[in-house]
């Protein structure tokens, strides 16, 4: 069975971001749907995605907004986060990717914010998009 829209982005988010040199060259390629147990700081976490039917006329599609999350940690946390989410934001917004099974009609950056993570230790940079699939 092929993936639905949500399960097809997430993996093209990690291919993509996996492949683009300024996303890597701050996370080093650690750029995860879950990231394993003793991850390495700074990374990049695929965040919520929330998939919604489009209607067009007689086609198919679905809009998603999603989060790409970064996370870092001191010694300068919030300024890697950032840059991390800046990162993301320049590799993705309005940028042609592939979605296996799908045409990726468009992909907008919509918002960040920067806030520390709930460990008291962390950051954490959210960058919200929106994209529209064409099945």
């Amino acid at each position: 069975m092929a993936d639905g829209p949500a399960l097809a982005l997430q993996a093209a988010l990690v291919a993509t971001l996996k492949a683009d040199a300024g996303v890597t060259a701050i996370v080093a390629g650690r750029v995860y749907d879950e990231p394993p147990q003793n991850v390495v700081f700074p990374y990049i976490r695929i965040g919520v995605l929330v998939l919604e039917p489009f209607r067009t006329d007689a086609k198919v599609a679905w809009t998603v907004t999603f989060g790409i999350e970064a996370h870092s940690r001191p010694v300068s946390g919030r300024v890697v986060a950032t840059r991390a989410a800046q990162a993301v934001i320049a590799a993705l917004d309005e940028q042609p990717f592939s979605v296996p099974g799908f045409d990726l009609a468009w992909n907008q950056f919509i918002t960040s914010t920067t806030s520390r993570a709930g460990d008291g230790e962390s950051y954490i940079a959210t960058a919200a998009f929106e994209a529209v699939l064409d099945a």
